[in-house]
């Protein structure tokens, strides 16, 4: 016995490296193994729809966790691996993706960027609607912060593309669905947007509706601004349709005289009730400054700039309110430009005459009334007298041929005499003006055209 023991003592230390040696081989064989049925099992899970998809192997054994998004795409996700040849034991680990109850998904737009949060009932779904936010806004960021929840309505994604459409539409605000309830708020970027989006949710899929709209309508605003350095007046904003456009560019021409009139205006649909008549008159207002800007927001009108003279400036401070319905609001912020120094009476004629060569006083057809539109010439000519005080002013009063020599004669004198009391009434003194009617016996032009008799027919200014 106790040689048997000296004899083992003698060679069980070779039985170490042989151990050793045996544990590397199977660990060496292991490896390949276990990585082989890791691939296989990831390869036979491709066709099903899970999230954060982890798989460990031991030996011949698979360890599988993931989220998955119904109870038959669990099951069917380890019945795959299990079917991998090779594999032994399937450590079932997998869990449901929570439910969301209700099930709410966020379209929300800012300055700078929109952003999707929320839930999303699949990876995929989730993927496309990010896609489709970024192809709709063009190079608008993107905020990507849904989570993935079951519970999605039927037509669920039909119902998030569609409002995705509309998400463009906002300057800003934030679109919801919970459930199949859908709720808008913000602000359209263009008038029109609020409008077209309202159509575009008559288009939601079966079983969705709208639970409220509160998308409101940019201010409908309207501009001019007249720059006497560049003689221009612009016009731009919005109009509501082609034939108040026509009337208003029509208005304008008539009452701005020596300045081009610039038109950029746009048609569109949200206009305030008695828009045209109100523009109109804010027009006539602006053409009696020197210099002055224009703004019609909504119901409201701003009008800004320099009057040629005090009377003037008092007259469209306390005037021009009259003109707009009682819903609307008048903000005059109006100054009264510099007096120029003044000038002898050859100057004065000259300044009469370049004025009257660019715009002329208008009147209603065969009377003696003054059209309103002929206030800015009149406000211009006004300003021209007072720079020369000392003169005596001839107010020539002229008509076409058309009708009876004695009715053009008294015609001419009761036009010239209107321009008086229009002059008087501003402040100039009556003994510097004589109203003088000449008929038709003084023709700038042919009375045998349209043209020649418009021409005819007019106010002069003679310094006497």
């Amino acid at each position: 016995m106790q040689k048997l023991f000296t004899w083992a003592s003698k060679w069980w230390p070779g039985l170490i490296p042989l151990a050793v040696m045996w544990g590397f081989a199977a660990w060496n064989n292991t490896l390949p193994v276990e990585a082989d049925l890791s691939a296989r099992s990831s390869a036979a899970l491709k066709d099903t729809v899970l999230d954060k998809t982890r798989i460990a192997v031991d030996g011949r054994d698979v360890s599988l966790a993931a989220d998955a998004f119904s109870e038959e795409g669990r099951r069917d996700a380890v019945m795959a691996v299990e079917l991998v040849p090779g594999v032994r034991l399937v450590d079932d680990r997998t869990r449901l993706v929570p439910e969301a109850k209700p099930f709410v998904w966020n379209a929300e737009r800012d300055v700078v960027r929109v952003t999707l949060s929320g839930s999303a009932p699949l990876p995929s779904m989730k993927a496309r609607l990010t896609e489709a936010a970024r192809k709709e806004l063009g190079g608008v960021e993107v905020a990507d912060q849904m989570g993935l929840a079951r519970g999605a309505p039927p037509r669920f994604e039909a119902a998030a593309m569609l409002l995705l459409d509309q998400i463009g539409k906002l300057k800003d605000g934030k679109i919801t669905i919970s459930d199949t309830k859908v709720n808008l708020s913000g602000m359209a970027r263009e008038l029109g947007g609020r409008e077209a989006i309202a159509a575009a949710l008559k288009n939601l899929p079966e079983g969705f509706s709208i639970a409220a709209n509160e998308i409101k309508a940019p201010p409908y605003i309207f501009q001019a601004y007249k720059d006497p350095v560049a003689a221009t007046v612009t016009l731009t904003g919005y109009v509501p349709d082609n034939n108040v456009h026509a009337a208003i560019a029509t208005s304008a021409s008539r009452k701005f005289f020596g300045e081009k009139v610039v038109d950029n205006l746009k048609a569109s649909i949200g206009a305030p009730a008695s828009f045209n008549p109100a523009v109109v008159a804010a027009l006539g207002a602006l053409s009696r400054l020197s210099t002055g800007t224009l703004v019609v927001s909504d119901r409201e009108v701003k009008l800004s700039g320099d009057a040629l003279y005090e009377g003037a400036a008092n007259d469209i401070r306390a005037g021009l309110g009259k003109d707009f319905p009682k819903t609307w609001q008048y903000k005059p912020e109006i100054t009264v430009k510099p007096a120029p120094g003044p000038v002898d009476g050859t100057v004065c004629q000259q300044l009469f005459s370049e004025l009257l060569g660019k715009g002329k006083i208008r009147f209603a057809a065969k009377r003696a009334d003054i059209d309103p539109d002929s206030a800015g010439i009149l406000d211009h000519l006004i300003e021209t007298a007072l720079r020369c005080p000392n003169a005596n002013i001839e107010v020539a009063g002229h008509t076409d041929a058309d009708g009876e020599d004695s009715f053009n004669q008294a015609l001419s004198e009761k036009r010239a005499q209107a321009v008086i009391d229009y002059l008087v009434k501003a402040g100039l003194p009556a003994s510097r003006f004589s109203a003088v009617g000449y008929g038709a016996t003084q023709p700038v032009a042919g009375n045998d055209t349209d043209d020649g008799k418009a021409q005819n027919r007019r106010i002069e200014f003679l310094v006497r």
